[in-house]
């Protein structure tokens, strides 16, 4: 009895590095892949029929000659296939379509809480893409779907493990959850690391090896770069810089069940809880007309902070100076280049993320802060929508991936056409 043969390594890497080299525009012409590969003419002729075989490349206009016949120019098909994504946080879920260049299309974002679980949130998702995916006016060829959840995830499995902040999620399947549903390959991954995965493809991180994504939310965690590659550890928990003791005093008791957490002193739901005792107590007159409205949120401690409530601004920044001195031992350890700070504690004005800076410039070495920029990421939810979407496609189209599929054309069955 035969056994079937895949694709042999050298294809993959020799089909990977010609596809590479045309979907980041870098080469635009069969003699520039010549070039550019090392590879010869023969076998770049070979791949590129295989990638347009597969509806990944197409031939557009005439390219400039130089010297003879001119040659055509090749473009990477954005629109081959559809990636579906969607990025969950504690108290809201954003949905979106994506092409194959990581563009976003028809984003949906609404209120949500995690604490539901993942039956109910993970229904509620589903439905939104499904909705999206009707709308459209052609038919939607969906390649793959990802998913950022706001927790430690096992990036081989797909699954939450243990989550602080998503009662019932541990051990939750969520790529069998979503595959049943769209017939596609899935990858879920931390929210943290996908929005790192964002910025570094598309966003202010672009052209930057190391670096380091942190979101300053209700928890707070960190996406790391390294070497121009995501770095998830082995695991998948790398980055999750929330859990980092700060304080051995304090009696108050992080969601992980330990204490001293910085995520249970700095983090958004930290400052909430704070914030509402100051009102109660009758500490601030701003914050007690908030809670006229329900309970007090970061939104509300940022606009109190405006407008110069002297407890919201101490407490921004105590939060601040624990988050700059605890990110100033990720900078002596890991030296990266650039540090971008989102969440919504970190949107709420530039005073908090001055102190930050201030807080790591303070308790970092010298060389490892020469050029070391602290900036604010301006992406917002998008970041994260972005980065699942990179998540997937980098995945499909990579060496380990691409083999699977390409002889097919498609990474999951076509669609029947419309009746």
């Amino acid at each position: 009895m035969s056994t079937a043969v895949g694709p042999s390594t050298e294809y993959l890497d020799s089909t990977v590095k010609v596809l590479d080299l045309i979907r980041s525009g870098t080469a635009r012409t069969r003699p520039e892949l010549v070039r550019l590969t090392g590879l010869g003419r023969n076998v770049v002729v070979q791949r590129v029929r295989q990638l347009m075989d597969a509806g990944l490349v197409e031939e557009g206009e005439l390219g400039r000659s130089t010297g003879g016949r001119a040659p055509r120019e090749l473009r990477f098909r954005a629109g081959a296939g559809t990636v579906l994504v969607a990025e969950l946080g504690a108290t809201k879920i954003s949905v979106a379509l994506s092409d194959l260049t990581g563009r976003l299309r028809d984003q949906v974002e609404e209120e949500a809480d995690i604490k539901l679980g993942p039956v109910q949130i993970l229904t509620r998702v589903s439905t939104l893409l499904t909705e999206l995916v009707a709308l459209q006016p052609d038919p939607v060829h969906v390649w793959g779907v990802g998913i950022g959840l706001p927790g430690p995830v096992e990036f081989s499995t797909g699954k939450p493990i243990a989550p602080p902040i998503m009662p019932g999620w541990d051990g939750f399947a969520v790529r069998d959850f979503f595959s049943t549903r769209f017939a596609a390959p899935v990858w879920v991954d931390n929210d943290v690391n996908v929005m790192a995965l964002g910025e570094l493809r598309s966003g202010l991180a672009q052209g930057q090896s190391d670096l380091v994504y942190l979101k300053v939310g209700t928890g707070i965690g960190a996406g790391l770069i390294s070497g121009g590659r995501l770095h998830r550890g082995a695991q998948g928990c790398a980055g999750d810089v929330g859990h980092i003791a700060v304080a051995q005093t304090t009696d108050v008791v992080c969601r992980c069940g330990k204490i001293g957490c910085l995520e249970a002193l700095a983090g958004g739901a930290a400052l909430s809880r704070r914030a509402t005792m100051a009102a109660l107590a009758g500490h601030s007159p701003l914050l007690a007309a908030a809670t006229a409205s329900g309970s007090l949120d970061v939104t509300d401690i940022g606009l109190a902070a405006s407008h110069g409530d002297p407890v919201s601004l101490e407490l921004l920044m105590d939060s601040a100076a624990l988050v700059g001195e605890s990110l100033a031992r990720i900078v002596n350890f890991f030296n990266p280049a650039l540090i971008l700070i989102g969440g919504r504690v970190a949107d709420t004005g530039d005073a908090y993320l001055a102190a930050v800076r201030q807080a790591v410039f303070n308790r970092s070495l010298p060389l490892a802060t020469r050029n070391l920029q602290i900036v604010r990421s301006p992406n917002g939810e998008e970041v994260g929508l972005r980065g699942a979407a990179f998540m997937v496609i980098d995945e499909l189209l990579s060496n380990q991936v691409i083999g699977t599929w390409i002889d097919r054309g498609a990474p999951t069955p076509r669609p029947r056409p419309a009746d």
